[in-house]
């Protein structure tokens, strides 16, 4: 069985006293590739460093929590890192409202931009969406393009918004270790409702990792304990779900 994970952050500080082990561990659970997710411009380049010394993959984004420091012109400063074959996706990027880091307005401007870099490049979007629905489609509607890529991960929706986001926009929904937990009922009857034409699998580490591991640090190792368990929800085999999940990836991020 041979597994991607979609949305990590390997080149977060809490791999640095054991990034090869972890690593390591990712590859022998099956996970052949992950794709290290970039959250502003010194994190993009810490992702674009691991995930060329690791022979992964990375991302370059501008977290909506960091949407109040984004450069002027945040095209100028990706642009070195779009010119790489390692960066396959803009993001993360969205609305957080939960937290509400940055000021609404600017997150806004920010998503708005990243977009806009992301139809230009032909580069798919990974998505970060919290507590923030109408607002985030509102955008998209304005924004979004015919042939336009995107994720939303993390998904922790209802079946509704799985809906909009996938039959309005084509997008695909990221499932990590929340729908393993147990008050995440709505997110698995989404998923079930999707199928798994639609899904990718995350685990978003060293955050939010899957029962039994709940607690602990998340690593993409992990990610293997999440496919098991949306096979079992889907009642597909392991197998399926894991060469299903990976053609959705190989299809978005079109990597190798």
């Amino acid at each position: 069985m041979s597994l991607i994970d979609t949305h990590a952050h390997i080149h977060d500080k809490a791999f640095d006293a054991d990034r090869d082990a972890a690593v390591g561990r990712m590859r022998s659970a099956g996970v052949e590739t992950a794709i290290t997710v970039g959250c502003d411009l010194a994190d993009t380049q810490r992702a674009f460093t691991i995930a060329r010394d690791y022979d992964l993959y990375a991302s370059a984004g501008i977290h909506p929590h960091e949407a109040k420091d984004a450069p002027a012109d945040i095209r100028a400063a990706f642009e070195p890192f779009l010119k790489n074959e390692r960066i396959v996706a803009i993001g993360e990027t969205g609305l957080d409202y939960y937290y509400d880091n940055s000021p609404r307005d600017v997150q806004q401007r920010v998503l708005r931009e990243q977009i806009a870099i992301a139809r230009d490049a032909n580069l798919p979007l990974i998505f970060h969406h919290r507590d923030a629905f109408e607002d985030f489609v509102s955008i998209l509607r304005t924004e979004w393009r015919d042939g336009m890529r995107g994720v939303v991960h993390c998904f922790t929706g209802d079946t509704a918004q799985a809906k909009t986001y996938v039959d309005e926009f084509g997008l695909y929904l990221g499932i990590g270790g929340i729908v393993t937990f147990k008050t995440a009922q709505p997110i698995r009857d989404a998923v079930i409702a999707t199928g798994i034409d639609r899904l990718l699998l995350e685990t978003d580490c060293p955050y939010l990792a899957p029962i039994p591991h709940r607690g602990e640090r998340n690593e993409p190792a992990y990610v293997a304990v999440t496919a098991q368990y949306v096979a079992d929800l889907l009642k597909l085999p392991v197998d399926d779900v894991a060469s299903l999940t990976i053609k959705n990836a190989k299809t978005l991020f079109k990597i190798k």
